[in-house]
């Protein structure tokens, strides 16, 4: 496909700089960028692969207007990275087959489920009973949509998702495949030695309730409440491989990257982040504003906005066994100093 950087530029809302009637081709990285490619750049770090391009058009913020148009066809954009993510998104829905309304032939649609006539329903996927899809939602191949499970207008669901019994989520949603939704929560209580020393599993009897405009990404598991609901807010971002135990609440237009951890429970605020790995344990409080850097593992509330970290740097590996040796005597450390503070 090909777009002229006049029409870019009116659908961005940026200056342009440049002969309106050219054409581009390809959204392609600066660096690598050839002609009939729009790149952008954001961070002014990168000033010198702005001017070694090669690109036909770059997206740049107002600082970098006059270097950038010194070489060649400009969009002049407040926030050149958020312009960049919205022509990704008007460039996907060009390019992008539309999904056909309609319920495929070799789907499984239970008795009593209530998919409106916009809405898609892939080969071999199943919705259960009481179940609603509504307009213009998308329920991919080989998913499942459980019984009284809802998926809400513009959602959709790719191929492999399972939304389970009683969960719903809301409008324009995006649950990536192998996404769990709804099962059960790690609940088991221990029975007594004279009973086998056994685990006895604890019914989960809530559900999950997913805001509008919520990412979730492959293989991430929600699961459902213990007694009330698990409840993702609106605008939330999920990454890949990324857990939510039961009870827990995140709020609105938070972000997690890949393989986050939250235990049941924890209540997560708005507007917060977590770094790839981090761990939040279970009954915390984590207040709005709050960014948890990457691999932190978060063991009590956190009542003040701000970013917080846990990490113990990497090194190599025999300074690093040094290091933590000395780690595991700060105790006695401590006691000799309070000892020869006492004396002195």
């Amino acid at each position: 496909m090909q777009a002229r950087i006049g029409d870019l530029s009116r659908l961005l809302g940026a200056e342009l700089i440049g002969n309106p009637d050219t054409p581009v081709a390809r959204i392609a990285p600066l660096e690598t960028a050839g002609p009939g490619d729009i790149a952008f750049l954001a961070n002014p770090r990168y000033q010198a692969q702005l001017l070694a391009t090669q690109a036909t058009c770059v997206i740049v913020g107002p600082a970098m207007r006059d270097a950038a148009a010194a070489r060649g066809a400009v969009l002049v954009a407040a926030d050149p990275y958020l312009a960049y993510a919205r022509l990704t998104q008007w460039w996907a829905q060009q390019a992008r087959r539309p999904a056909e309304p309609g319920i495929h032939r070799s789907a499984c649609v239970e008795e009593g489920a209530s998919i409106h006539p916009t809405a898609t329903i892939g080969a071999l996927a199943y919705v259960g009973r009481g179940a609603r899809v509504d307009a213009g939602a998308v329920v991919g191949s080989h998913s499942h949509v459980g019984d009284d499970a809802g998926v809400g207008a513009g959602t959709l669901l790719k191929p492999h998702v399972s939304l389970l019994q009683a969960c719903r989520i809301g409008q324009r949603g995006i649950v990536h495949s192998g996404a769990v939704i709804g099962a059960d929560g790690f609940g088991f209580a221990p029975t007594g030695a004279d009973q086998g020393g056994r685990y006895e599993k604890i019914e989960q009897l809530g559900n999950v309730q997913i805001g509008d405009d919520v990412e979730i990404g492959a293989n991430t598991c929600i699961d459902r409440g213990a007694l009330e609901d698990t409840v993702i807010e609106d605008g939330v971002k999920l990454d890949n491989l990324v857990q939510i135990g039961h009870n827990v609440r995140v709020g609105a237009h938070t972000a997690f990257a890949g393989c986050v951890g939250v235990a049941g429970s924890a209540r997560i605020g708005r507007h917060c982040t977590a770094g790839g790995g981090a761990i939040i344990l279970g009954h915390l409080e984590i207040v709005d504003h709050v960014h948890i850097t990457a691999a932190t593992v978060i063991s009590r509330s956190i009542l003040k906005a701000g970013q917080y970290s846990g990490m113990f740097p990497f090194d190599d590996n025999a300074s690093w066994e040094k290091n933590a040796a000395t780690l595991r005597q700060l105790h006695t450390l401590r006691d000799r100093i309070r000892a020869l503070e006492k004396k002195t």
